[in-house]
């Protein structure tokens, strides 16, 4: 292990946030089993903090056709695509979990063609790299 920070950037400790913003992290930690960084990097500035994640539960959390480990899906296909090394294992984390699936992150990030996904999983994930290609 290293001692060297994690950002540029101070980095507030979870006593030092606000109870809305701790609370946050804390429900993240549990589920997850770690807090990610970029979540203590983003705490710095509050209001960006809740902005960023009030734009994410109103993507992620809502109600419609697709569950949660298929929105992530998408997030995993599409941050690969964009080649962000950090979005793919902390989304595929997450994936892992909301799909009860050990392996589909792993396959979702290196191939989706030939992951053991659906039909309609497959269909839904050439839809959102081609709209992440065009972006």
């Amino acid at each position: 292990m290293t001692d060297a920070p994690i950002s540029r950037f101070p980095v507030p400790t979870l006593s030092d946030l606000p109870e809305d913003i701790r609370a946050r992290i804390l429900a993240v930690q549990e589920k997850s089993g770690f807090v990610p960084n970029v979540f203590l990097v983003l705490a710095r500035r509050p209001d960006e903090f809740r902005a960023f994640f009030a734009y994410h539960d109103a993507l992620m959390d809502k109600p419609g056709p697709l569950s949660k480990a298929e929105r992530e899906m998408i997030v995993v296909a599409t941050s690969n695509l964009n080649q962000c090394q950090y979005c793919v294992v902390a989304h595929g984390a997450i994936l892992r979990i909301r799909a009860k699936n050990p392996l589909i992150a792993d396959q979702v990030a290196v191939n989706y063609r030939k992951a053991d996904i659906s039909n309609r999983q497959k269909a839904m994930l050439d839809f959102a790299v081609k709209v992440s290609q065009k972006a």
